[in-house]
């Protein structure tokens, strides 16, 4: 019984709802060449403690992470800026061979009714993949096998039901939600094509039971270091940078002396700046702590903390003494980490999108596309154009160019030819391949100058003529 079949069955084309492995199958599982198992040493030991609930060290993983973001406004940042960063622009679809004019309408229906056309969806789900080291999505179909819902499930409370070698008991319940209090009762179970789930760094990609890390997992330990620190700065400002006073009245008895305090300390506020001597007389000011400013262990640990950020500390505010030159190399590294985060997330939309056409009785595997975000954050815009320029003086095809520049091809060449046809006085012309009419006139000229730019890139010129 193939994916498709288990999925009609699931729906109704068949008598019998009933969703088991037939024996041609299991006769197949037998005689694979897989042998032995795909589970480390650690995680061999963790998982027979772990049998039937959560692992508790990734849900102290995940719970921590969520208690760092809503303490502290830059891993808040981290976390947001990511999720922005990857999903601005939203998801298309990308031949890499021919276009189905099918296949690209059936995408955008199901974008649109999915909602992923919506920036918050998008950024949500993102943000919690950064957060919980995995994404998770529930694919909702209605009684007209069309997908309506991806669902972002609590990644702490999804539970992949693996054997001891790391693969899946059963295809038709690998997944169990458990209890989000309790954490051992079982709540919900789902199909493998039910879920979606895609896992940031797990130890082993073929062990499905292991669970991906959250991007600041590695940075619990010196943000705690840090913040404690940051709070002992505070005190220690607070205790010792007043300047402080010392009373001595000469000779003077208790009783006096006490009445003299008294007096004085009515007025002061909170912090001791006063002391008394019951010898001469005089008051004496004694200057506070002068070495306020070596704050180098605080600087150290907030330099460690954002070793392991995706970006330099000079991105989220802290600029002082930052090359520019330097941060623009370590821009390069933050937009790697981000086409990395597209790499996954769109994943599992990709799987999302083959559901649908399986479920519309379409083979997915018959076409060749991939879905991925529109922008890519390893180019600048102004990268991205030149490009494009360089690409079109090559004589590369109109739509690759536009695609290039990070624009939809088809909505370019749309728009080119409706603002045509608004000023075209003959609009019964025919259009080229590109969109636009056939007397265009005369195209701009791109003409490339080699090592004529900083850091040896080549620059661009374009004219009329």
């Amino acid at each position: 019984m193939g994916l498709l079949s288990k999925i009609t069955g699931r729906f109704g084309r068949h008598s019998s709802g009933d969703m088991v492995v037939t024996p041609t199958e299991e006769q197949e599982s037998i005689n694979d060449t897989r042998r032995g198992t795909t589970v480390d040493s650690n995680n061999y030991l963790r998982r027979m403690y772990d049998e039937m609930y959560v692992s508790p060290e990734y849900k102290a993983s995940v719970l921590s992470i969520r208690t760092m973001d809503k303490q502290d406004g830059r891993v808040k940042k981290i976390h947001r800026r990511m999720a922005r960063d990857a999903t601005k622009g939203g998801i298309r679809i990308h031949w890499k061979g021919a276009e189905n004019k099918r296949i690209s309408k059936l995408f955008t229906q199901w974008k649109k009714r999915m909602g992923l056309d919506n920036a918050q969806k998008l950024q949500s789900d993102a943000r919690g993949a950064v957060m919980e080291g995995q994404l998770a999505l529930q694919w909702v179909v209605n009684d007209r096998r069309e997908m309506t819902l991806g669902l972002r499930m609590p990644g702490e409370t999804m539970y992949p039901d693996t054997d001891a070698t790391g693969q899946f008991k059963s295809t038709q319940s690998a997944y169990k939600q458990l209890d989000p209090v309790g954490g051992y009762q079982i709540i919900a179970e789902f199909a493998f094509w039910q879920i979606s789930m895609v896992r940031l760094d797990p130890d082993n990609f073929d062990d499905y039971g292991a669970p991906g890390r959250p991007y600041l997992d590695a940075s619990r330990k010196s943000w705690k270091q840090l913040t404690m620190t940051e709070d002992d700065l505070v005190i220690r400002r607070r205790t010792r940078a007043p300047q402080r006073f010392s009373h001595v009245l000469e000779g003077a008895e208790d009783k006096k002396l006490q009445a003299y305090k008294n007096e004085q300390e009515a007025v002061k506020g909170e912090i001791t700046t006063d002391f008394y001597s019951n010898c001469k007389g005089g008051v004496t000011a004694l200057g506070g702590d002068a070495q306020l400013d070596a704050i180098a262990d605080v600087v150290h640990l907030l330099d460690t903390f954002f070793a392991g950020a995706p970006a330099p500390k000079g991105l989220f505010g802290y600029s002082d003494g930052l090359n520019r030159d330097i941060l623009e190399d370590l821009k390069k590294d933050y937009f790697e980490e981000i086409d990395g985060l597209q790499d996954t997330l769109s994943q599992a939309y990709y799987e999302g999108f083959r559901l649908q056409l399986l479920l519309n009785g379409i083979n997915p595997d018959a076409y060749d596309f991939q879905v991925q975000f529109s922008e890519r954050k390893t180019e600048t815009r102004n990268q991205k154009a030149d490009l494009a320029l360089k690409y079109q003086a090559m004589g590369v095809p109109d739509s690759h160019v536009w695609e290039t520049a990070g624009l939809e091809p088809e909505n370019v060449m749309d728009r080119i030819k409706a603002q045509k046809n608004s000023k075209d006085p003959y609009p019964s012309e025919q259009d080229d391949d590109d969109g636009t009419v056939t007397n265009d006139g005369t195209k701009q000229r791109v003409t490339i100058t080699p090592g004529n730019q900083s850091k040896g890139e080549s620059a661009t010129h374009v004219s009329n003529t």
